[in-house]
């Protein structure tokens, strides 16, 4: 497959975010960071012969216990791979929760968005059958999704995985942490083409479902955003307030796509503000504290 989409640009300058919130790569390794332990690998599931892995960065921090948190890159479904999430998962492993980078199968002639969610469900089954070993509660995981990954964790909490696990009874997140999410989809020509004719776009789309049992969410969005629209993100939120869940949007003026500052170019000359970048990990962290905080 020759994508040709917004994502794809998007893909080609990810390089250039910095740690913690972008799902892009990862940046130099400096002393400090070096000191920092790395993450434990473990094989989630195997399919078609491939083994899966997920990343176990164990907690170091205190201001949030007994939690874990599952990170999805971004990638437009076809691109990236778990280290793109490493910084922010030791930036959550800092407030004191386990945190756990996925790997997921990548879009591409054989596979679609939809084999990746089943990976994403799979994931947080795996996760919760290792709770008790990982020192966390089974239903306090959360999803932690950048862009397509956050499309990823937002579905398994809408759509569900099929299963009564966690604390909402379908398998997935029992609290979303979401930058620049693609929630809504419905009329997306990208994903249409990737879904390869298996399932309309609506059919996967998490707006389209949302329903009575949500969990708490956090999203970090930037109001000029043209690849993942703030108009999502707002009828999301509403959706789980109007289900009694709390819902934290943090809307920042004048940003796009990822909190960049190049309206012109958000796909292809990525320019993160800086100031509120930093604002977003504060008030994602501040998010967990309230609802799992010791």
């Amino acid at each position: 497959m020759s994508p040709k989409s917004p994502f794809v640009a998007l893909t080609l300058f990810l390089a250039a975010l910095s740690p913690g919130c972008s799902g892009g790569p990862r940046p130099a390794v400096t002393a400090a960071a070096a000191a920092e332990p790395e993450p434990v690998a473990h094989t989630y599931r195997t399919i078609a012969g491939r083994n899966l892995p997920a990343y176990v960065f164990a907690p170091t921090g205190t201001r949030v216990r007994n939690a874990a948190i599952l990170l999805f890159h971004g990638g437009g479904w076809f691109a990236g791979d778990a280290t793109w999430v490493f910084p922010a998962a030791q930036r959550f492993s800092d407030l004191g929760l386990v945190a756990i980078a996925i790997e997921y199968r990548l879009s591409d002639e054989g596979t679609t968005p939809i084999d990746a969610l089943d990976d994403t469900c799979a994931a947080f089954a795996w996760a919760r059958s290792q709770a008790r070993e990982l020192g966390f509660d089974p239903q306090r995981v959360a999803g932690y999704g950048v862009s397509a990954g956050g499309h990823l964790a937002a579905t398994a909490a809408t759509i569900g995985c099929g299963n009564s696990d966690g604390r909402f009874g379908v398998g997935g997140p029992d609290a979303l942490v979401l930058w620049s999410p693609a929630v809504d989809v419905a009329s997306s020509g990208w994903f249409e083409r990737l879904l390869q004719g298996k399932a309309l776009p609506a059919d996967y789309s998490p707006v389209e479902h949302l329903g009575k049992l949500l969990p708490p969410t956090s999203i970090v969005q930037g109001t000029e955003d043209s690849v993942t629209r703030l108009a999502g993100a707002r009828r999301f939120c509403t959706g789980v307030q109007e289900s009694g869940e709390l819902c934290a949007l943090e809307e920042f003026p004048g940003l796009g796509h990822l909190l960049t500052r190049n309206l012109a170019h958000q796909e292809d000359d990525f320019d993160p503000d800086p100031v509120a970048r930093a604002e977003g990990w504060k008030r994602q962290n501040e998010f967990l504290v309230r609802i799992w905080g010791r």
